[in-house]
């Protein structure tokens, strides 16, 4: 400590010992940290660059910590090892899209390098930092500097280096919160995406505000937060199409699933040859189980090693681009409980497979229950569903079989992790949009096996295409499509493909860029910022453009999405 801090801060440090600490000391900092993080969720969410509504990292870090401390709050007496064991597993049930992901596996890595000890000292905090380190460079198998990556790195030689020094928590985490601080400001220049759009990395800066969190617990001060920092006061000006970025990279599928290996495999083996087969590759787990997320054009050649090696789960593959933002929605026609909503009228499972569907919309809601989904997740473009709620709806249902449309790519690396937790028999069909969902339902055959639907369902994702019409909540250049705040904008497979003045132009363009006339039915998903009146004067003006296409408009009720549109 500083020769020329005040009495009043000495006295408030000499309430948390900075030596030696026990289980519930370290369980004290976390909490604390927690709390700090969530202070800070809208100014990290801020520092997306993407231009449509989100509010991704800092909410799935946030929701990811949550879930963490959660596991360890009623803990009286708990060992270092205890602690971190049972907040690593809360992480896990947890996370929430990328970020939450790989913060997981940060505190994966922190409980590694805590096992056996039952007190921690300064030093063994540095040790298991590393561990924390390694751990994250793992599960991201190419990774890229100027991210979250890059400022744990940079945390953890700092702190190694001063619990060399001294071995005295106040003097070890000042120094890594300094060190993770200057990291953070450091983003810009090693990541060309950051340098353009004139902000910090979102998930190092949320990294950095969950280790400033523990000291500032330890200083005894308020987690309060008054204003915004430095980077945190930054908007994004614009991005580019950068393949530097790992959720806004290349085209193809973004691929998940998790494999169950029949017997003991060389875990850092599979792991490289599935990464040499794709990009942006975050591939964790062990001998007997792998969670994969990775980008490739030919996600088949991936699936089929995997199931070489043994049982797959959760599959899932979507299109990249968009970022998600983060808030409830509550559906006024459902009973919502914990995140797992059983609509009023239960649809009971007509054969041996129940399906659970993650659904924003009342609108919506009623679509996806009258095609047979027996369980509805509250989810999507506004909330990114946690393990433990999927887990939830799975384990609700009355049959031993059950499929997972999660029908947005941010929510796959969640549901590939439910088949391990669950005692069932559960598979993922990668639905990356709500149309994708609404094809694959309508290929499901209640007599037919888990197996022949999942390839039959699978298979109907190709044939719909999928149109989104919003406005822009930040100004961008993506694709090289020139993006101002406010201006209307059209997504075409989850791609940023067109920017208008009007809602109406936006929708024509879509419709030209999917080619609307080559299909059968175009069928347009209101959303609640769209009435009755105006979506039925709009169905009479498309079906006047299409008059060879059946027209249909149906109230989906969905946030910030005035029409999503599905051509097949």
């Amino acid at each position: 400590m500083d020769s020329d801090n005040t009495t009043t801060v000495e006295s408030r440090i000499a309430a948390h010992p900075t030596h030696l600490w026990n289980g519930s000391n370290l369980k004290d900092a976390l909490l604390a940290s927690s709390t700090w993080l969530k202070e800070h969720t809208d100014a990290i969410n801020a520092l997306n660059v993407f231009p449509v509504p989100d509010g991704d990292t800092g909410t799935n870090m946030t929701r990811t910590m949550e879930a963490a401390v959660a596991e360890i709050e009623l803990i009286a007496d708990g060992t270092a090892e205890y602690v971190t064991k049972r907040l690593s597993y809360g992480a896990l049930m947890g996370a929430r899209g990328n970020s939450g992901v790989i913060l997981s596996q940060i505190i994966r890595g922190l409980a590694d390098g805590m096992v056996g000890k039952d007190t921690i000292t300064a030093h063994d905090f540095a040790h298991a930092l590393i561990k924390a380190k390694d751990m994250a460079y793992k599960a991201v198998m190419k990774p890229v500097e100027g991210t979250m990556l890059t400022v744990v790195r940079e945390a953890s030689e700092a702190a190694t280096k001063a619990a060399d020094f001294k071995n005295d928590f106040l003097y070890v985490l000042s120094e890594t919160v300094a060190a993770a601080k200057a990291s953070v400001q450091r983003t810009p220049q090693l990541l060309a995406t950051l340098r353009e759009a004139g902000v910090v990395d979102a998930g190092g800066h949320g990294l950095f505000v969950i280790l400033e969190g523990f000291l500032k617990h330890l200083r005894g001060e308020k987690l309060i937060k008054t204003e915004l920092s430095e980077v945190e006061k930054a908007k994004p000006q614009f991005a580019v199409n950068s393949e530097e970025e790992h959720e806004m990279d290349e085209y193809g599928y973004c691929t998940n699933f998790m494999l169950y290996a029949e017997k003991p495999i060389v875990f850092e083996e599979v792991r490289d040859k599935i990464a040499a087969m794709g990009n942006s590759a975050v591939i964790v787990g062990d001998e007997t189980m792998v969670k994969v997320h990775i980008h490739t054009e030919n996600p088949g050649t991936i699936i089929s090693f995997a199931t070489s090696l043994g049982s797959l789960g959760q599959i899932k593959l979507d299109n990249m681009s968009l970022q998600h933002e983060e808030a409830f929605l509550k559906n006024k026609d459902a009973k919502q409980e914990n995140g797992v909503v059983h609509t009023d009228e239960f649809v009971e499972p007509t054969g041996s497979i129940s399906i659970v569907s993650v659904v924003p919309g009342a609108g919506l809601v009623e679509v996806f229950r009258a095609l047979g989904t027996n369980a509805v997740v509250h989810g999507g473009q506004t909330m990114n569903p946690s393990t433990q709620e999927m887990l939830k709806a799975v384990d609700s249902l009355p049959t031993d079989e059950v499929i997972i449309l999660p029908n947005n790519k941010n929510i796959v690396m969640v549901a590939n992790q439910v088949r391990n937790l669950s005692k069932k028999k559960v598979a993922v069909v990668p639905s990356a949009t709500l149309p994708q969902g609404i094809s694959a339902l309508n290929r499901f055959n209640a007599v037919d096996s888990l197996e022949d639907n999942v390839e039959s369902m699978i298979s109907s994702l190709k044939e719909v295409q999928t149109g989104e019409v919003t406005r822009a909540v930040r100004t961008a250049t993506i694709n090289g499509i020139q993006v101002n705040e406010g201006q209307w904008i059209g997504l075409l497979n989850d791609e940023l493909s067109i920017a208008a003045e009007s809602k109406e132009e936006t929708v024509w363009g879509l419709l030209l860029q999917m080619e609307a006339s080559r299909y059968e039915l175009l069928t347009f998903y209101f959303g609640r910022d769209v009435s009755n009146a105006e979506a039925e004067i709009f169905q009479v003006q498309v079906e006047a453009r299409f008059p060879n296409q059946s027209v249909q408009m149906v109230p989906g009720g969905q946030p910030h999405y005035h029409y999503i549109i599905s051509a097949e």
